[in-house]
């Protein structure tokens, strides 16, 4: 990761979540605002919370679901404590521009790379623009554990090795047995095409925990865990989702199959970038005049989202990693500062159909056939108005 980053100095994490949680601990006093996109995974919303910050929802550009700067008042700008980017299936946010209010401002830029391994922007990878950036092994990779958190300044190395460790909770041999049989579990029971059964299992891995495409809120326990912040456990219930191990010590085997796939990380990324460009070339994709990134996920855009889902669901093509409704929409002025313009982040929620580029392909046949129609933000149509 060092030599994919330039040198920046690189911290091993058991989780993405874990690892946004430290940076923002070590870079934001309690009791801040933080920038940070909408249309993001609830988790970093409750990792934002238990770090006892207040998150500021920022206006996002529909096309993509990167933050709009041009949207964000000066009065916003003026009483944040930090910005915390998301880039949203790996499609960039906009970082140098990011960069340059940060630095005037005097606050730290995080940077969520989780899905934007290989992304670039401005000529540079993401996660080389802010004080610290954090990745995740759990996606390209397919690992389903670990991550990196790295830093600007490599004398800070220490610090965080030992706040990561003191907050980490003993390796279990039962998390590491269930970990190294997952994929196992997983392939029979889909292979005998038991979907039920594939749900149950990942449920009992605590690999899949949402009825629904949010968690619920449980608006009620979450203030009174607020006071406690910043703390995780107090936020344990809702951090955790989908991902119980996310503060455990990594076993040897873990590791093991953490470092096969990273080895595979090239071929991946290609495959990716393959499918990317494909996809953003369709009538449902977003085309760009520059060369097609490794996009973890590409954010379709169908006039019908669910109805889409559904067609792929047939095709035994799963759709993952929406985030709809927008987090201020989810949460309410309770908990999180609105957006200053929320329309074109909810639209973009509820048309955005994230599909993996490496089934490229066989995905637009079955939106093609099933007569999906595009969406159109009435921004791109002349005298349109949302």
């Amino acid at each position: 990761m060092r030599g994919r980053l330039g040198g920046r100095e690189c911290l091993y994490v058991p989780s993405c979540r874990f690892g946004l949680y430290l940076a923002l601990r070590r870079w934001c006093e309690p009791g801040g605002r933080v920038l940070m996109s909408p249309v993001n995974d609830d988790v970093i919303f409750f990792v934002a919370l238990a770090a006892g910050l207040r998150p500021v929802q920022a206006p996002l550009d529909p096309r993509d679901g990167s933050v709009d700067t041009a949207a964000i008042p000066e009065s916003v700008w003026q009483g944040l404590s930090a910005v915390l980017t998301t880039n949203l299936y790996g499609n960039p946010d906009p970082a140098p521009e990011l960069r340059a209010h940060c630095d005037r401002l005097g606050i730290p830029l995080i940077e969520d790379a989780a899905h934007a391994i290989g992304s670039t922007v401005g000529g540079r990878p993401v996660g080389t623009y802010g004080e610290a950036s954090v990745f995740s092994l759990s996606k390209h990779t397919a690992a389903k554990t670990g991550g990196f958190l790295t830093l600007a300044d490599p004398a800070l190395r220490e610090e965080l090795a030992a706040a990561r460790d003191a907050l980490l909770r003993p390796t279990r041999a039962t998390a590491e047995l269930a970990y190294l049989v997952r994929p196992y579990a997983e392939a029979t029971v889909r292979g005998l095409r038991l979907v039920k059964a594939a749900r149950t299992t990942m449920r009992l891995l605590g690999l899949e925990e949402r009825e629904e495409i949010r968690m619920p809120l449980r608006a009620d326990e979450l203030a009174r865990a607020l006071p406690a912040a910043p703390a995780l456990d107090p936020f344990h219930s809702w951090v955790r989702v989908d991902m119980h191990d996310y503060r455990l010590r990594p076993g040897p085997g873990r590791l093991r199959r953490t470092a096969r796939r990273l080895e595979r990380l090239d071929t991946v990324l290609a495959a990716h970038r393959e499918g990317t460009a494909l996809l953003q070339a369709c009538e449902y994709g977003t085309a760009s005049a520059e060369p097609a990134q490794p996009l973890f996920r590409v954010p379709l855009l169908v006039d019908d989202r669910d109805a889409a889902a559904a067609a792929l669901a047939r095709h035994r093509i799963t759709t993952g990693y929406l985030y709809d409704p927008p987090l201020d929409s989810y949460a309410g002025e309770t908990f999180t500062d609105p957006s200053p313009a929320p329309g074109p982040a909810a639209w973009f929620a509820r048309h955005a159909l994230p599909v993996d580029p490496r089934h490229a392909r066989q995905a637009l046949a079955v939106l093609r056939a099933a007569g999906i129609r595009p969406a159109h933000h009435p921004s791109a149509v002349p005298g349109g108005a949302l």
